[in-house]
């Protein structure tokens, strides 16, 4: 059986980097070139989960590695890092982001010395993430003030980093006391947005409409929900009611582009009832 080790992908990745038996659209790519399919990948991994496909995960996870061996090699290139710096520096994190389950030196803890409170252990997770975040304010010259909500990526999606950032944020204490009040927000934001468009002021709607979203993705993470997930089911259930609305239209003899409004409705009511 062939060596399908990781330090064959590393072996494999430096020869499709080599610039004399390498292959050209790899030797040409930077960290920035390649970063949109990092991303991609990304999004395809928690695809493939979201469908329950193994297989799927199974090969996208291989390229979302590919993609993590692909940026070490470049850096190695460019005498920056590699990929066991990578492989290191996620270690000392996980030890480090842990002392309820090991030591200093990454030794499991004794039982009598593990700590199972959920409470104290997101204290502590936040605590050395602060203290980390102070260290590479310190390396990167401490040029500019560390803002309380940093850390959170500017690539996220952004119902993602609306959710990441009100989060941070109630870890302060700004926060409602319960997710009634929340939608109480909700419905604030709404008639501001309501408001904005009687006046056809578009960016003020699109600030009101931002507003809205913000406080729904507040509103989701006080009910324990993630907003990008519920947004993507629903999203579905829409495509999954609308493919069925056409159906139910075409067994009537007429098609979406023939139908008027009422009808469509009526049949998506149709739909609504026979998958209650």
């Amino acid at each position: 059986m062939p060596n399908r080790s990781v330090e064959t992908l590393l072996s494999l990745m430096a020869t499709l980097r080599d610039p004399v038996r390498g292959c050209s659209w790899d030797i040409a790519q930077t960290p920035a070139s390649i970063a949109p399919f990092t991303i991609e990948e990304a999004y395809e991994v928690a695809d493939a989960i979201d469908r329950a496909d193994h297989d799927d995960l199974r090969d996208e996870l291989g390229d979302l590695l590919l993609q993590v061996v692909f940026q070490s090699r470049i850096a190695e290139e460019a005498g920056t890092f590699a990929f066991a710096d990578v492989v290191e520096s996620i270690v000392a994190k996980l030890v480090r982001r842990h002392p309820h389950v090991f030591d200093a030196e990454g030794s499991l803890l004794p039982p009598h010395q593990r700590i199972d409170d959920p409470h104290v252990i997101e204290a502590a997770w936040q605590r050395i993430k602060g203290e980390e975040r102070a260290a590479k304010t310190g390396r990167t010259g401490g040029r500019d003030p560390a803002s309380p909500l940093d850390g959170v990526p500017l690539v996220l999606p952004a119902l993602t980093r609306a959710e990441k950032i009100s989060r941070k944020a109630a870890g302060y204490g700004f926060d409602w006391p319960n997710a009634r009040e929340v939608i109480a927000k909700v419905r604030e934001e709404a008639d501001e947005v309501e408001e904005s468009l009687g006046q056809g002021d578009r960016e003020a709607i699109a600030e009101e409409i931002g507003d809205l979203l913000f406080s729904v993705a507040n509103l989701a993470r006080h009910a324990g929900v993630d907003p990008e997930e519920a947004l993507r089911q629903g999203t579905r259930k829409f495509e999954r009611r609308f493919a069925a609305m056409a159906d139910r239209l075409a067994g009537q003899g007429q098609t979406l582009s023939s139908s008027d409004l009422a009808s469509m409705e009526a049949a998506w009511q149709a739909v609504k009832r026979s998958e209650a």
